[in-house]
């Protein structure tokens, strides 16, 4: 009699035949960054206009949430990846590494809990706060826009394992 063990699904990502690691679908992360970027821009506008960071902290909090969802309890959980899949549901799926996409994950949670931290307990003036939004909707932008995940590409700088399935195969190493 023998017994398997069934494989634990990982916290970011899906196991998918073909791949070696666990993947997500870039289409719906770009997706959700569109929706994130959407967002903080409003709610940036919105702060600008009346001069104070008030109307960021709805949003603030949201986005830091989201990104925890996704690197603690899964990115099945995340309500805008939730929605991005949803969104693309009818087209191919484009595979692409989950480590490097929660390591980018982490790095949206670190500014978002900072940028929260300065408007709330901090105190930091408005202008502090706006350029870390900016910094973190510059990143969205990039990312829903073009593919470019800074995370990922910091990740492959300061990790030990080379990142695998990159988007538009940015991973290889030309010769």
């Amino acid at each position: 009699m023998s017994t398997t063990t069934p494989t634990k699904a990982p916290t970011v990502g899906s196991i998918v035949e073909g791949y070696s690691i666990p993947v997500v679908n870039e289409r719906a992360v770009r997706v959700a960054a569109g929706m994130l970027l959407i967002g903080g821009a409003v709610s940036i506008g919105f702060a600008i206009v009346e001069h104070s960071a008030v109307p960021l902290r709805p949003f603030g909090v949201f986005f830091m949430m989201d990104m925890l969802l996704r690197v603690t309890v899964g990115d099945r959980w995340s309500p805008t990846l939730a929605l991005g899949r949803l969104i693309v549901r009818t087209h191919e799926p484009n595979w692409v590494g989950a480590p490097q996409k929660e390591f980018a994950w982490w790095l949206g949670y670190g500014l978002a809990l900072i940028s929260c931290a300065g408007m709330g307990v901090l105190g930091a003036p408005l202008e502090a706060t706006l350029a870390l939004c900016s910094l973190c909707l510059t990143m969205l932008f990039l990312e829903a826009a073009f593919g470019i995940c800074v995370g990922c590409s910091l990740q492959r700088l300061l990790s030990k394992t080379p990142p695998q399935y990159c988007p538009g195969d940015t991973c290889r190493v030309s010769e």
